[in-house]
């Protein structure tokens, strides 16, 4: 058996503890945003601070729904530090099972207060919205669609579709619509979709790629996908959803501490760099277009989309969708998916 002589277990130890001490601090943050879009806010945070971001994509299938659910489970020993969740519901549903913290961060000046909560569990930052993409070649200005309804109209019978509404923004709207429809009105909705051949695909990138193709004539999206197929040069414009009716549903991104989290320092910095008014701007620049929440963020040349402020919104509480999303996913949407996908 080898021996070390003691001058060389002192050595040792202190360079275990010169290494210790020149690892960079860290943070661990899951999010339910595109990870594309999500890596490029991180690696300019990685380059101001020095603090390395540890980043857990959610996949685009479960967008929202995996990482939530993983959030959940880990609630009594933490691995996530930060949720950034690309909409307030889940952040929301987060604060409901105890597995957020309270952290009021002083960058969110500037920000509606009213889109955020309270208590501070959850803090919304640059949104997207609910838009209906067309194929320009396939469905002249005249027969454009307007309304989610129109997806059950019979001039698009066969040639529509969704994402599943068991993830991301999907299921969000589809807990709006019975939030602001009634039960009654928002079942009915749903079986028009059905009767109208509407198809379901596995998420909204989908949509955007099939109508583009010119698989469908029609889908229901999101403004960041619509923005790349644009950006692509596909033939292909957008309606915002309901804008003359019961209004376009907006969807913030919300950030979130972890209660308990292995690194709350970083967190609260990582919290407070998203916050600031130049991360609304870049989400605004690059491939997302996101609009800002802020009334004064610059908006770049040629940038396709309204201000929030600007958009007829449709009414909600995001609080209040969080509890009717958990009970669709539980019951409703699982055995409409079920039955007609």
């Amino acid at each position: 058996m080898n021996r070390i002589s003691p001058s060389t277990t002192i050595w040792l130890t202190l360079m275990a503890l010169l290494s210790g001490c020149s690892r960079p601090e860290t943070v661990v943050v899951y999010t339910s945003v595109d990870q594309v879009f999500a890596e490029a806010i991180c690696d300019d945070f990685e380059r101001e601070t020095g603090i390395r971001v540890e980043l857990v994509p959610d996949t685009e299938e479960t967008k929202g729904t995996g990482l939530h659910n993983r959030l959940i489970e880990e609630k009594n020993r933490p691995r996530a530090d930060v949720f950034w969740s690309g909409d307030p519901v889940r952040a929301a549903s987060l604060k409901a099972d105890g597995v957020s913290a309270a952290y009021k961060s002083p960058a969110a000046e500037g920000l509606p207060e009213a889109l955020s909560d309270a208590d501070g569990h959850w803090t919304c930052f640059s949104a997207r919205a609910r838009v209906i993409i067309y194929n320009t070649d396939q469905v002249p200005e005249d027969r454009k669609p307007t309304s989610i309804l129109d997806l059950a109209d019979k001039r698009f019978k066969g040639r529509a579709c969704i994402a599943n509404p068991l993830f991301g923004t999907t299921s969000m709207h589809a807990a709006a619509l019975f939030s602001v429809w009634g039960e009654e009105k928002a079942t009915a909705f749903f079986q028009s979709l059905v009767d109208n051949d509407v198809a379901i695909l596995g998420s909204n990138g989908d949509v955007k790629a099939a109508v583009a193709a010119g698989d469908f004539d029609i889908g229901l999206t999101d403004t960041d996908d619509v923005h790349v197929a644009m950006q692509d040069g596909k033939h292909v414009d957008f309606v915002y959803a309901d804008a003359d009716g019961a209004g376009t549903l907006v969807m913030p991104n919300a950030v979130v501490l972890i209660a308990g989290g292995p690194h709350p320092e970083t967190a609260r910095k990582f919290i407070d760099y998203l916050l600031r008014r130049e991360t609304e701007e870049a989400l605004a620049r690059g491939e997302a277009a996101q609009m800002p929440l802020r009334a004064g963020a610059a908006l770049p040349d040629g940038f396709r989309f309204k201000r929030v402020s600007e958009i007829h919104a449709m009414p909600v509480d995001y609080a209040e969708l969080a509890i009717v999303q958990k009970k669709l996913l539980g019951d409703f949407l699982k055995q409409w998916v079920d039955e007609h996908k």
